[in-house]
């Protein structure tokens, strides 16, 4: 949802003059829609969220739009691309090569992503085991972007994560969403899909793109079928 600058200042509790001087400084994630500065609310909230700040409880309502698809996580992978051989010898440059390849609009801010990828993995690792991570934030990672993406990356060589069950990672799954409720549909897919044995198979065997969507779209189908059949 796109806000002005007095919104802005309304929801981060400071003044007008406090939103501008953090534009000036670069500080704050923001874009132009003709020549007026506009926020994401989910953006101002992660950067809010980073530094502490006391902001106004109506930061964290989300508008209650119930006409949205919910993604599917075939389109989302389409839409943020499955890469391999991606290079890096730690999570930093691991990371950075991520946020590279992955499909954003143009003022979207690649740095400020990183270090809030990177901000979260200090707090605990992402990975959840079997060699896989899905770096996000304790926030859902919500960008000015036009739909869902799920952006799938296999590293050249596996790196140590700090996973709980100790293997070192060679598969991420990053989330981008212009909404938390998509992004945590899209979440429950995603672990839906890896507790599927053929789809985890094929993960780990670095599969390529064309079997990757097949399969996840004969996840989803049996899914969509099931949920009919509840529904009926």
């Amino acid at each position: 949802m796109e806000i002005t600058v007095k919104d802005a200042a309304r929801l981060l509790n400071v003044s007008e003059k406090s939103i501008y001087r953090w534009i000036k400084q670069g500080k704050l994630p923001t874009f132009k829609i003709n020549e007026q500065y506009r926020f994401n609310r989910s953006e101002l909230l992660e950067w809010a969220t980073a530094g502490k700040m006391n902001v106004s409880p109506d930061i964290f309502r989300e508008p209650d739009d119930t006409t949205d698809t919910m993604p599917m996580i075939e389109e989302a992978l389409q839409a943020g691309g499955i890469y391999y051989r991606i290079e890096g010898n730690d999570k930093k440059s691991v990371l950075s090569a991520v946020v590279e390849h992955m499909r954003l609009p143009d003022e979207v801010d690649r740095e400020f992503l990183l270090q809030v990828l990177l901000a979260r993995e200090e707090l605990g690792s992402t990975s959840i085991g079997d060699g896989i991570a899905i770096p996000h934030v304790r926030n859902p990672v919500v960008l000015h972007v036009p739909r869902p993406s799920m952006t799938l990356c296999f590293l050249e060589t596996p790196i140590e994560f700090d996973a709980i069950d100790g293997k070192p990672v060679q598969v991420l799954f990053t989330l981008i969403s212009p909404t938390i409720r998509g992004h945590l549909h899209m979440l429950s897919r995603l672990s839906f899909a890896l507790r599927q044995d053929r789809f985890l198979e094929i993960i780990r065997q670095q599969g390529t793109r064309e079997e990757i969507l097949n399969e996840v779209r004969k996840i989803e189908s049996g899914l969509e079928t099931s949920n009919r059949l509840k529904r009926g």
